[in-house]
C-alpha cells in the first residue's frame, strides 16, 4: 500500500527540521549567554528561556516522537507510559513556547511604556521568577493528558500502544477541560500579544515623532542613536510577534474546527488530518526562525553568533590536529 503524502512531508521535514534546529538553537543559547550582544538583561533571559523551549521540542518531539517512533514501531517508545511521557512533555512544550512569548511581549511593552514599573519589573531577578512561575504552571495545567489516553494491549505486564480514553474525553470534566485549555493556549495568548504590540507601538511613534520635533531645529539631520535604537525594539517585537500568530494560527484553526474529535485510526486523506498535522508542522517552525528574527533584527547578535561560530570551528581544527 501507497504510504500517504502527509506521512511522505513528514518523513523529509522533520529529519530537516532537527537537522537545522539543533545546532541553531545552541548557538542562539550560547551567544546569549555570553552577554554581549547590548540586549537588557531580562529580555536576554527571556530569549534564552525560548531557546531551550524549542531545544527541548526538537529532542522530545521532533526526534524522540516523529522520527524514532514513527519508524520503530516495536521500540520502547511504543511503551504506553513512555508515549505518555512524550504527550505530556510536547504539550507542555507547546505551552511553554506560547508563554515565553507571551512573556517577551510583556516585558518590551513595561520596559517601553510603563516607566515607573521598568526599575521593578524588567530586572534580572523578576524575569527568572516569571519564567519559573510560569514553567510550574504549564506543568501542572497539562498534568490533565496523563488521563486522556490508555494502552492497547498488555505484554509480558507491560502495558503497549495507545488509544484515546473515550470515557475521559466524554465526561464532563474532560470536556470541559480541552475546551478551557484551548481558549487559553489560543485565544488569549493572541489577544495579549496583539494588545500589548499596538500600544508599545503606538506609544513608540508618539516618542519618536516628538523627539524629532524637538532635535530637527537644533541637530538638523544628525543621526539619533535612540531613535534607531526604538526601530530595532519595533522590528524585533512585530516580527518575534508575527512569526508567533501566523506559524499558529493553523494549529489554532484547525483545533477548534474540529474540536474534541475523537480519531482512533487516523484518516490521513481527511482535510481535518491533514490541517491538523500541517498546523503542527508550521508550529514547529518556529524555532529555526526565532534565530534569524535575532540576526535580522540586531546587529550585535549577528556579530556575537558569527564569534561564536568562529571559535567553535578554531576548536573543531585543534580537536582534529591533535
Amino acid at each position: 500500500m501507497e504510504r500517504p503524502i502527509i506521512l511522505r512531508i513528514k518523513d523529509i521535514y522533520y529529519p530537516v527540521l532537527v537537522a537545522i534546529g539543533t545546532p541553531v538553537n545552541l548557538l542562539t543559547i550560547v551567544t546569549l549567554c555570553r552577554g554581549n550582544c547590548h540586549l537588557s538583561i531580562s529580555i536576554s533571559i527571556h530569549m534564552v528561556a525560548m531557546a531551550v523551549v524549542d531545544l527541548l521540542a526538537t529532542l522530545v518531539y521532533r526526534i524522540a516522537h516523529q522520527i524514532l517512533r514513527e519508524r520503530f514501531s516495536y521500540s520502547f517508545l511504543s511503551c504506553t507510559v513512555i508515549f505518555k511521557l512524550m504527550l505530556y512533555m510536547t504539550c507542555t512544550n507547546v505551552g511553554l513556547s506560547m508563554s515565553f512569548t507571551v512573556c517577551f511581549t510583556f516585558d518590551r511593552f513595561v520596559a517601553i511604556c510603563c516607566e515607573k514599573l521598568k526599575t521593578r519589573y524588567c530586572t534580572e531577578r523578576t524575569a527568572f521568577i516569571v519564567i519559573i512561575i510560569v514553567s510550574v504552571l504549564m506543568c501542572l495545567e497539562n498534568i490533565p493528558f496523563w488521563f486522556a489516553f490508555e494502552h492497547k494491549k498488555v505484554i509480558n505486564n507491560i502495558q503497549w500502544g495507545f488509544s484515546p480514553n473515550v470515557a475521559f474525553f466524554r465526561s464532563p470534566v474532560g470536556g470541559a477541560y480541552f475546551r478551557l485549555q484551548s481558549v487559553l493556549v489560543s485565544l488569549v495568548p493572541f489577544a495579549f500579544i496583539l494588545l500589548c504590540n499596538c500600544l508599545t507601538v503606538r506609544r513608540i511613534v508618539v516618542t519618536n515623532t516628538a523627539r524629532k520635533t524637538l532635535r530637527t531645529p537644533r541637530t538638523g539631520n544628525q543621526r539619533d542613536p535612540e531613535l534607531e535604537n526604538r526601530r530595532k525594539s519595533i522590528i524585533l517585537l512585530l516580527a518575534m510577534s508575527a512569526n508567533f500568530i501566523l506559524l499558529s494560527l493553523t494549529s489554532v484553526v484547525s483545533q477548534w474546527t474540529d474540536a474534541l474529535v475523537l480519531r482512533i485510526q487516523p484518516e490521513y486523506a481527511d482535510a481535518a488530518f491533514i490541517a491538523n498535522e500541517s498546523g503542527y508542522m508550521l508550529t514547529q517552525l518556529k524555532s529555526c526562525i526565532n534565530t534569524c528574527i535575532y540576526a535580522a533584527s540586531q546587529r550585535k547578535f549577528r556579530e556575537e553568533l558569527i564569534n561564536v561560530v568562529k571559535s567553535q570551528w578554531k576548536f573543531i581544527l585543534s580537536l582534529v590536529k591533535i
